[in-house]
């Protein structure tokens, strides 16, 4: 695992020593007996409406582990699925929601030397899953579901599984690339192993779409996308796609992308919807093509799935569970380097959360919804 090279902070200039300065006052304060933080909990996990504000202990540092005020968390259809407990076990009725967030060190605990008091940082919500093939174990602390996540004014965080922003980078657009980014990158670098040239598919416009179409455009790649809505393609058109189809017009969507790519079909799908439309996804792929398969948001399939072109065409579909935290490491980097900023459809205070949640439960968004906390410590 790479490891943070504290001598890059002394090229950011007096900027970033002002930026550390704050923190180190909020940790000294943070230290005083009966310091108390805000935080949001997931309740008893009947909707959005179980969602509370409640008043904490402020946390400390135990060793190899970090303390960070948050500055940015960003939303994500899984944090739906927990309010509504529909995702797993039953969380503790305390558990603080919210996989993806950014912010800034504030306490170190013992042991810790890879980042200091005044870093900017973030994290993959699998902490454990530092690098390498998937493992389910990564499951256990699970930002969000299985571990406290970023809905609060602070956060505890082992260490090992930090990311450093890049200097031209803000808070929300790191909390913006979170998961959705990892889920692109998987399927396209690590699965797909993107080329100029290659032509990709991703479906609808959320956050996983939106930074596929994103992430496969830095990369030369031509990108097809569908949605149910011409405004939202539109937008999609602003962001680079070649290709865009309004699946509710045509149902058959899987034969305009193809015509659209002279007969030969897409070289990499970034399958968002799931079994239900599993089968035109295949049925437009290259021959060699790769598919990513993240879930099921379309619900159930109407009938069997062909899996015919799979076997005729020799083309790969794997499921995706999120990435790693080198995965994360090389998003922020690539990202900073090409100009890519996420798509962040609308921004709300931390004092709205629920407003917030409600606004990504709509399906209106384009890209991502992002919690400022800007005014916390």
């Amino acid at each position: 695992m790479r490891e943070f090279d504290p001598t890059r902070r002394a090229a950011l200039g007096s900027g970033m020593a002002l930026l550390a300065a704050a923190p180190l006052v909020a940790a000294r304060a943070a230290s005083r007996p009966g310091a108390t933080m805000q935080a949001y909990q997931v309740g008893r996990q009947q909707g959005i409406d179980s969602l509370s504000l409640a008043e904490r202990a402020v946390p400390h540092a135990g060793p190899g582990e970090v303390i960070i005020g948050v500055r940015a968390s960003a939303l994500n259809h899984r944090d739906l699925s927990i309010l509504a407990g529909q995702y797993g076990a039953a969380k503790p009725p305390q558990r603080v929601p919210v996989g993806d967030g950014a912010g800034i060190v504030l306490e170190c605990g013992p042991g810790v030397s890879t980042v200091q008091v005044g870093d900017r940082v973030t994290a993959p919500h699998f902490t454990p899953w530092l690098d390498g093939d998937y493992d389910p174990g990564v499951f256990a602390a699970d930002l969000g579901n299985t571990r406290d996540g970023w809905l609060a004014e602070r956060i505890v965080l082992p260490a090992a599984a930090l990311v450093q922003l890049p200097a031209s980078m803000s808070f929300e657009d790191a909390a913006a690339l979170g998961a959705a980014g990892i889920t692109a990158w998987a399927v396209l670098v690590s699965l797909g192993r993107i080329r100029a040239g290659d032509t990709v598919l991703t479906l609808g416009t959320g956050g996983v779409s939106m930074l596929a179409l994103q992430i496969a455009k830095i990369s030369g790649a031509r990108v097809a996308i569908t949605s149910s809505s011409d405004e939202k393609l539109e937008l999609c058109r602003a962001l680079g796609a070649d290709i865009t189809v309004n699946y509710r017009r045509t149902p058959a969507w899987h034969e305009t992308v193809r015509e659209a790519t002279g007969g030969r079909g897409v070289d990499i799908v970034v399958e968002t919807v799931g079994l239900s439309s599993l089968a035109q996804s295949l049925a437009c792929c290259a021959p060699n093509a790769r598919v990513g398969l993240l879930g099921a948001l379309g619900g159930a399939t109407p009938g069997p799935t062909s899996l015919g072109p799979l076997i005729l065409n020799n083309i790969v579909l794997k499921g995706i569970t999120s990435g790693s935290r080198r995965m994360l490491d090389d998003l922020l980097r690539a990202s900073a380097a090409n100009g890519l900023r996420p798509r962040i459809d609308r921004r709300f205070k931390f004092g709205e959360a629920r407003e917030a949640l409600r606004h990504l439960e709509s399906g209106d968004h384009v890209g991502k919804v992002v919690i400022q906390h800007e005014s916390m410590a």
